[in-house]
């Protein structure tokens, strides 16, 4: 087929016919070859284009040929035809998605024009005219200048002609020319085109209008006229409020906007009058007649009033203001009252009308209002409240049965059985009576939900009811394995929130359920320190130390307890029981040894370091005795336990820092000794940096600086990129002066720890006055939460004298995370107040720092390891941190070993303690007199007890079969 379908044959030049030449007669052959044999219908490939049996007969057997390859072509189109149309509709959509038509594009606004009625149809606007927005001689306006604009709003005054006299006349005497300009016909013609603008923003057909006025009448309110410009954008607002009403007089918002434009323009009278003729227009619409009223005098306003309630006898709104014109509680309730005859359904008038009213006649309202608005339950907990026990029962039984889904009316029963006495047992069976009840109705809440109501009931006093609640509902959707997180999580909020007892209650069921968890029991023990009574704290801690006998923090806790309380016989035999069931504890020997040593008993605290060395001999255990002996003057004694600590424990740190310092400043010092302990030290325990520093400091003191760059180099050779070391290099090149390589050596360390808070504050310290301010920057942009970087910005502004930034910035501090633990913060926050603020200020932040109770910074440790200062307090600390205080803060840092000082009193003697609170670690009990553990000491090292023990306080009896402890 498609070779007959090719090009026809064409005349051929003489010469060729691609075939060979016919020997007919007369050229016949030659005459019937009649293809085009030209250049341009060759192909290298296909060779000649066109037909070649062009002049053969078309017979039958071609039209069955031709038939049989039409059927086979057609059989193979339709076996693609299927897959070709999804392909090709695929790709229209995709085509009508990218560059969708416009009818496509408002398709559904077509379809919302089928909703449509006539009368909206009707109501279209006219297109407007821009027939002759391509003219080309359109009105031209030339520019006002400047000066006549800004002389203009100089005036004070309209001015309503021109004077000729004034600048206009002819300067030729007798040749004035009689110029005079009518400026209110400039006014009028004004107007006039004002009105045309206003008439084409609105609708021709309907008057509705374009501009919204409800949006208008707000900034009326504020509205002050002042210039000639304001006047004229007065007389354009009227006038776009006057077309509105006139157009459109039944449209409410124009009327009212209108009026309080004239209101602001100072026209009241005029307000008034057209507000009146917008009540005519609108009388159906509430907020035209309040705003009559308000234009009017309380006497005018109750008449409008009354008019407005004969139009909209049912508006609350109308009632409400009609009330509000009295002054009088009695009348204001009968205005209330007659309001609810008309309607009775209005909890807002019930609620108003309540509130008015004495007991008597409010409990006679609300058994009215119950049975008008009886789903209301606000007013049937109102008259419950109201009413007296029994009656109040009543009550509540009958609102169960209106209203069985509310559990506000459980709670509410529970409560008024807790306020009449009943115990916690009933509350307990209401409960679970009231989610049976919610359950049976469908009412299923969950335990957010229920923990909001247990706040709720102890917000109002209801403390049982609180209870009940969470004793039923805490476990309710919490998996087993989450229980105990999310207990805790839940008694934390509360805490948060202020609600101690229900995060009281979280804790006893959480106890409940898992007795033998000491973290629980030391959550618990902590909320009763703080919020609690000594009473509660008792009896938790011996509960949980019944419980948990291994937890040693517990034992601890309830022993400094009973100190704190001034109980001594039981904080002894607290510490008998706790040795009994540890015998082998660290801390509870640290404990008993501190108990003598706070209260000066220095003879009966060495035989109990002795037991404690023999029995468990931890490093710490050694080191305590080394300490007691150098506070006691005993150095030759001290060294001599220190070498015998570091044989039995070579790889404790602080016994070579704590030797080579007793080597170093002891009368007769020994510096290569000490040097020895240094070194041994560095290389068992390279990774302690205390002891890299000391051993600096100590080669600098002894020695030449070269050798103290060196101990640094090694140093920062096993600890890399370590910040104390690269502050212990910075302040050696300070102390030497040599700035330059102090610089240098400050960015190396910036370099090397970027993102370090104590290397930033210090680059703060060192860096001259007119850069500080920059670094502080910089420093804030890398770490702005660092404690180290807020307290040397508060050092910056307190040397600046700026003394509110300084009070501010030692404020964050504190509050940021381990900024409390800084206790030069405090010496200086203490200085500042006692130097600049009142005594008062100065005693909260001494109160303030005893409570934080600090142990870090950079004089305070020095003070308060000082051998002298064992026994001083916080206070006396603190006062001495202060006095060293420099303002300066390039200035370097005090000697390495100060000299012991006196410590200065505060401001105002504080209240007379009892006894000092001294600096205790968590959870051990010290500062007890000297007998205190003499009885435990007996008790714990003999088979049998003394005759003379203390009475050991008997803890409430185990529970039945032993719950197993945990291991620590």
């Amino acid at each position: 087929k498609s070779i007959e379908q090719g090009v026809k044959p064409t005349a051929q030049p003489p010469g060729g016919r691609g075939r060979g030449r016919s020997e007919g007669p007369s050229g016949a052959g030659e005459s019937d070859d009649r293809g085009d044999y030209s250049e341009s219908n060759y192909d290298e490939f296909a060779g000649y284009g066109g037909s070649l049996f062009n002049n053969v007969p078309y017979d039958a057997e071609d039209r069955e040929a031709d038939a049989i390859y039409a059927s086979v072509d057609d059989n193979m189109d339709a076996r693609r035809k299927r897959r070709r149309e999804e392909k090709a509709k695929e790709q229209s959509e995709k085509y009508r998605q990218a560059q969708p038509k416009i009818s496509q594009m408002f398709a559904a606004e077509k379809k919302e024009l089928g909703k449509l009625s006539d009368d909206d149809w009707a109501n279209l606007p006219d297109s407007a005219d821009r027939k002759q927005r391509h003219k080309r001689d359109r009105e031209k306006y030339t520019p006002v200048p400047d000066e006549i604009i800004a002389g203009a709003r100089l005036e004070a005054q309209p001015v309503g002609y021109i004077d000729p006299s004034a600048g206009l006349a002819t300067p030729m005497p007798g040749m004035a020319t009689p110029v005079i300009t009518n400026l209110s016909a400039m006014k009028d013609a004004k107007e006039q085109v004002l009105s045309l603008r206003l008439d084409k923003v609105g609708d021709s057909v309907t008057g509705r209008t374009n501009v919204d006025p409800v949006g208008y009448m707000t900034s009326l309110k504020s509205m002050k006229i002042r210039t000639e410009g304001d006047m004229a954008d007065l007389e354009k607002a009227r006038a776009l409020f006057t077309s509105v009403v006139n157009t459109q007089p039944d449209h409410a918002p124009g009327w009212v906007a209108l009026a309080r434009l004239e209101e602001v323009a100072g026209r009241s009278s005029v307000a008034r009058r057209v507000i009146a003729q917008g009540c005519k227009a609108c009388p159906e619409n509430e907020d035209v007649w309040i705003e009559h009223a308000r234009l009017q005098t309380p006497e005018n306003a109750r008449i409008v009033l009354a008019d407005a309630v004969k139009n909209l006898p049912t508006s609350l709104k109308i009632w409400l203001a009609a009330a509000n014109l009295e002054t009088d509680p009695k009348a204001k309730g009968r205005v209330y009252r007659k309001a609810l005859e008309i309607i009775p359904n209005s909890v807002q008038l019930w609620k108003a009308a309540v509130e008015l009213e004495e007991r008597e006649d409010a409990l006679i309202l609300l058994g009215r209002a119950v049975e008008c608005v009886p789903t209301c339950v606000e007013m049937w907990l109102a008259l419950a409240r109201l009413e007296n026990y029994e009656n109040a029962r009543k009550v509540l039984n009958r609102a169960r049965k209106v209203i069985p889904t509310e559990p506000q009316i459980w709670l509410m029963a529970i409560r008024l059985e807790e306020e009449a006495g009943k115990g916690p047992e009933l509350a307990d069976r209401l409960f679970e009576k009231a989610l049976a009840s919610l359950r049976q109705h469908n009412v299923v809440l969950g335990r957010e939900q229920w923990l909001q109501h247990a706040q709720e009931a102890e917000a109002a006093g209801s403390i049982v009811t609180a209870q009940a609640i969470i004793k039923q509902t805490i476990g309710q959707g919490v998996e087993e394995t989450d229980r105990k997180a999310t207990w805790v999580n839940d008694a934390e909020a509360c805490l948060e929130r202020g609600r101690v007892e229900c995060a009281r209650a979280i804790y006893q069921h959480a106890l409940a359920v898992f007795p033998g968890k000491k973290g629980l029991w030391a959550r618990a023990a902590l909320l009763e320190q703080d919020k609690g009574t000594p009473e509660r704290l008792d009896q938790l801690l011996g509960r949980a130390t019944t419980y948990c006998p291994q937890a040693e923090t517990l034992w601890l806790m309830w022993a400094k307890a009973k100190w704190r309380a001034g109980d001594l016989p039981t904080a002894r035999a607290v510490l008998a029981e706790a040795f009994k069931a540890n015998p082998n504890s660290e801390q509870i020997w640290l404990a008993a040894v501190k108990l003598e040593w706070e209260s000066t008993q220095i003879e009966r605290a060495r035989p109990l370091l002795a037991r404690a060395r023999e029995r468990c001999g931890t490093p710490r255990v050694w080191l305590k005795s080394a300490i007691l002996e150098r506070q006691q003057g005993c150095t030759a004694e001290a060294i001599r336990m220190l070498r015998e600590a570091i044989a039995l424990h070579p790889e404790f740190p602080k016994f070579y820092l704590m030797l080579a310092q007793l080597l170093a400043a002891a009368p007769t010092a020994d510096i290569p000794a000490a040097r020895q302990a240094y070194t041994e030290g560095t290389q068992r325990c390279g990774s302690f940096i205390p002891l890299w520093v000391s051993f600096v400091e100590f080669e600098e003191r002894h020695s030449t600086a070269s050798r103290a760059r060196a101990v640094l180099d090694k140093a920062r050779a096993k600890n890399l990129a370590n910040d104390e070391l690269w502050v212990a290099a910075v302040r050696l090149e300070r102390r030497q002066g040599d700035e330059k390589a102090m610089t240098a050596v400050m960015a190396r360390a910036l370099q090397a720890c970027p993102d370090s808070g104590r290397l930033w504050a210090e680059a703060i310290a060192v860096a001259p006055k007119s850069q500080q301010k920059q670094r502080i920057v910089d420093a804030l942009k890398k770490c702005p939460e660092s404690p180290h970087v807020l307290f040397v910005t508060a050092k910056v502004f307190y040397q600046q004298g700026n003394l509110p930034k300084a009070r501010s910035w030692l404020e964050r501090t504190i509050k940021c995370r381990g900024g409390e633990d800084i206790g030069d913060a405090w010496a200086v926050w203490y200085k500042l107040e006692s130097e600049h603020g009142t005594p008062q200020a100065a005693l909260d932040i001494a109160a303030r720092c005893k409570a934080a109770d600090p142990h870090h910074g950079e004089l305070w440790p020095q003070t308060a390891k000082e051998p002298t200062h064992w026994a001083w307090t916080t206070d006396q600390i603190l006062t001495t941190v202060a006095a060293r205080f420099r303002l300066d803060s390039r200035a370097p840092i005090d000697a390495l070993y100060p000299a012991p000082l006196v410590p200065p009193p505060l401001p105002v003697a504080p209240p007379k303690q009892e006894e000092p609170q001294p600096k205790a670690e968590p959870g051990v009990v010290v500062a007890a007199p000297a007998t205190a553990i003499a009885t435990a000491t007996a008790t714990a090292t003999s088979t049998q007890p003394t005759a003379t023990a203390a009475p050991v306080m008997a803890p409430p009896p185990p529970p039945p079969g032993r719950v197993k402890t945990e291991p620590r």
